[in-house]
């Protein structure tokens, strides 16, 4: 004989079985917070920021030209009269990595256009509806810019290899240029963005960019020694983030004495407090 077939659920398990598939349906997942979930949203705006480098690659061309200028004509011309003290080291060597913080510099120093023409275009103010806090915001454009950097960075050192600049190729050395140079676009374009918060318009932020650049790049130590300087702009110099880039890169790239660790703690402490005051007045920015 056949067995009797199986009783069929009760109507109690039934609705046990559909409440808790309602539960799954209806319960938002657990919000994921910690560091790693600020570290994903900050890689997440630096990647969307470096998406827009697929559709025009011109500036990164155009950009290249003038530290090649600089290292070409500047670079040779004072490597020939030997106008300036640098101990010892061709003078050409000792500018290639003040040309490198410089033309990161330029990069950064007018990335507050780019946020000024979100805000115009809409697009700033649905970020800031977004969860994701505003200093990851911030800091994901900071990053971008860095990365932007490396590429006129790579632009210098192939130059000033061709050249004959003797720079170490140790990777360790490399990676602490990547370094040096992200932080310090990071803080250029912060203060760029910290600019754009304040004056609120692309016109104006062009042109107090324009009358900074030049002073930030002359009173660092990118050009010559701090030692020959006035006293005054020594004062200056020591207060420049600029400075400190630079002394960090012409130690790892051409083995010169350095304070690295002074110099890296400067450039982490003025990132830190350029994703701080750009973060205070994003707000403003899009009212």
């Amino acid at each position: 004989m056949s067995e009797a077939p199986a009783a069929p659920p009760t109507a109690s398990a039934d609705a046990r079985h559909d409440a808790g598939q309602l539960d799954l349906l209806l319960a938002p997942p657990r919000a994921r917070t910690g560091w790693r979930v600020l570290l994903a949203r900050v890689l997440a705006m630096c990647v969307v920021e470096l998406q827009k480098l697929r559709h025009d690659r011109t500036e990164l061309y155009t950009r290249a030209v003038q530290p090649a200028l600089w290292l070409l004509v500047f670079g040779e011309t004072f490597n020939r009269i030997k106008a300036i003290p640098t101990g010892g080291t061709p003078y050409i060597d000792y500018l290639a990595p003040g040309i490198i913080a410089q033309s990161a510099m330029f990069i950064a120093i007018f990335y507050g256009i780019m946020i000024i023409w979100e805000r115009d275009a809409g697009i700033l103010t649905k970020l800031l509806v977004t969860p994701t806090p505003r200093a990851a915001l911030i800091a994901g454009k900071a990053f971008a810019a860095g990365v932007k950097a490396l590429v006129q960075a790579v632009v210098v050192i192939v130059i000033a290899a061709l050249l004959g600049v003797a720079m170490t190729w140790n990777p360790l050395r490399l990676l602490g240029v990547v370094v040096a140079v992200v932080l310090g676009s990071a803080f250029f374009s912060c203060l760029s963005m910290t600019i754009a918060g304040i004056v609120l318009t692309r016109d104006r932020l062009m042109g107090i960019g324009q009358a900074i650049t030049m002073p930030l790049f002359f009173a660092s130590n990118a050009l010559y020694p701090v030692a020959i300087m006035p006293g005054w702009l020594q004062t200056v110099s020591r207060i420049n983030p600029l400075s400190y880039q630079v002394d960090a890169l012409r130690g790892l790239l051409l083995g010169t004495h350095a304070h690295l660790a002074l110099d890296y703690a400067v450039l982490v402490a003025a990132a830190v407090a350029g994703i701080a005051a750009a973060s205070s007045l994003l707000g403003r920015l899009a009212r």
